[in-house]
């Protein structure tokens, strides 16, 4: 009888962990895309993006990452009102932050797992900080 030897072609966890994320704002699946080394999570519906912890920061410093953010500003605008949301990696309830530098740049991290979610275009805009965001964070309405 021939020997067994075992299998060492595995599942990527990306794809065992894609399986199981689904976005947090509209329920859609979570598709992993990678940035030079970076693997991040975006929605296959709404397209916001998910960023495990610190991994927003690292590829804030990165040039070119803004185009992982594919989606439209306007659709961003719209989930950004659904609230209560629950993280899609550990289920714990998310927090609402506005970002200090920024105050028009809203998003949601979870204080357990420290992943940070951008709905569209958010991501983008946080990345791109100009002289002009100071006086847009002047006029920005408190986020309730």
């Amino acid at each position: 009888m021939p020997k067994k030897t075992p299998s060492k072609a595995k599942a990527a966890p990306s794809q065992d962990r894609a399986k199981l994320l689904r976005c947090p704002k509209c329920a859609s699946a979570m598709q992993p895309v990678v940035f030079e080394s970076t693997e991040v999570d975006r929605c296959t519906g709404c397209r916001g993006l998910w960023f495990d912890l610190l991994e927003h920061q690292d590829l804030k410093e990165l040039a070119g990452s803004e185009a992982l953010d594919l989606g439209e500003a306007d659709k961003g605008r719209k989930m950004d009102k659904v609230d209560d949301i629950e993280c899609p990696v550990c289920h714990g309830k998310m927090v609402r932050l506005v970002d200090r530098n920024q105050r028009h740049v809203r998003y949601e991290a979870c204080a357990t797992c420290y992943g940070v979610f951008f709905d569209a275009g958010e991501f983008r805009d946080w990345k791109q900080h100009h002289a002009f965001d100071w006086l847009r964070s002047l006029v920005a309405r408190e986020r309730k």
